[in-house]
């Protein structure tokens, strides 16, 4: 990770600047970006217009960063469009900002309406933040990547409203008074109106099918900047609204596989996704809840399993395939001095495996901790593969 927007710059001149003239619609904050994007994806594309959508990490493949009309684009353009940035990059240039550069340029040349940008990391110095923005949307500031953002959050919250730019309007969610504080000053600053999204605008009997009671908040904020791109001669009637919601996707949040047992997979991997998956677990029947976890080793991992490890009897520790992981070993020991029973698996694959022996009737498997791991889970058991691509 290297901050600064100069090597996406010169990047994106040396491909003539594909990034230019796009109707880009920026999306920051810790967490929600991504079901938030989705949502405004899903309506976009149900009003006819040419939507594209470009987000990270993947859960399971890497195209699935790079999507239209919400389809994910075909191998074979994202192979010609990533040797062609490969081509063009220098050698400091980072993953990210690579993968940044091949969605500015599919998106580019797909005579698109409105491209959907989520940041990575931050927003200030994220390498999306080059985009000609319409729109900025910023939702639920919380800690996280601490080590690169600042370790208070009105630190991470002024990375985050970096993407305010000057007259370009911005949506944000309900905020602790910290970050909403240093938001609404930012966008005093750039002269951008502000609108704070109240989570439960327009929302009274539309269909969601994303679980979770946080999803609600997600919708409002989709439906809040679809209406705003109407300045833009985008108009969306209010009956494309709900039936775009109803229609939208995002795996690996809220998501429920299979039955006899349930298996339930959520990213969440900071305190400020933890706390919505426990809020939303209330939802839920079981008898027990069974843990399988594996979370990044530089990540705030026993601030993320505090709320948990009470709602749990059993929790099975793993260690995804990637670098950055925790070892399983470490994981389940800590949870045995917490309290719950807690044993160590070899692999994701064994975790669940293990999980699913132990069910009995009426018990819920929750497998979290991180986005890694719930990729790597939800593709054993649809039968898929699963690419460990961090950033």
């Amino acid at each position: 990770m290297k901050p600064g927007l100069e090597r996406i710059t010169e990047l994106l001149a040396r491909l003539g600047n594909p990034h230019h003239g796009l109707k880009a619609v920026q999306i920051a904050g810790t967490n929600g970006k991504g079901s938030t994007g989705a949502f405004l994806s899903a309506i976009m594309t149900e009003a006819g217009f040419k939507t594209a959508f470009f987000s990270s990490p993947h859960l399971s493949h890497f195209s699935e960063r790079f999507r239209i009309n919400d389809e994910e684009v075909c191998e074979e353009l994202l192979h010609k469009a990533s040797e062609r940035v490969l081509a063009a990059a220098s050698d400091d240039t980072t993953f990210f900002e690579i993968v940044t550069g091949i969605a500015f340029l599919l998106f580019s040349e797909a005579n698109l309406d409105v491209a959907i940008m989520e940041t990575g990391m931050g927003g200030r110095f994220d390498a999306t933040n080059v985009a000609e923005a319409v729109l900025s949307l910023i939702t639920p500031v919380s800690m996280d990547h601490t080590a690169w953002l600042g370790d208070r959050l009105e630190l991470i919250a002024a990375e985050k409203a970096g993407i305010i730019k000057g007259g370009v309007p911005v949506i944000i969610a309900p905020q602790e008074p910290e970050a909403l504080e240093v938001i609404r000053q930012a966008a005093y600053e750039k002269g951008a109106q502000l609108l704070i999204c109240s989570g439960a605008v327009e929302l009274d009997g539309l269909e969601l099918t994303l679980r979770g009671r946080y999803q609600r908040g997600n919708a409002a904020m989709a439906i809040t900047a679809a209406q705003l791109l109407e300045r833009c001669g985008l108009h969306v009637s209010n009956e494309q609204i709900p039936s775009g919601l109803a229609k939208a996707w995002w795996p690996g949040r809220m998501e429920l596989i299979g039955d006899a047992p349930r298996i339930l997979l959520d990213g969440a991997h900071n305190p400020g996704g933890v706390a919505s998956l426990v809020e939303s677990l209330a939802d839920f029947s079981y008898s027990r809840l069974i843990l399988v976890v594996g979370m990044m080793a530089d990540k705030d991992w026993r601030s993320v399993l505090a709320p948990l490890l009470p709602l749990t009897q059993r929790v099975i520790a793993v260690k995804p395939a990637i670098d950055r992981a925790l070892e399983a070993d470490e994981l389940a020991a800590y949870c045995l001095e917490q309290g719950p029973d807690g044993q160590a698996a070899d692999s994701v694959s064994a975790g669940i495996d293990l999980a699913r022996q132990e069910a009995l009737t009426g018990d819920l498997i929750l497998v979290t901790g991180s986005l890694f791991t719930v990729g790597e889970a939800r593709a054993y058991l649809i039968g898929g593969s699963f690419m460990p691509i961090r950033g």
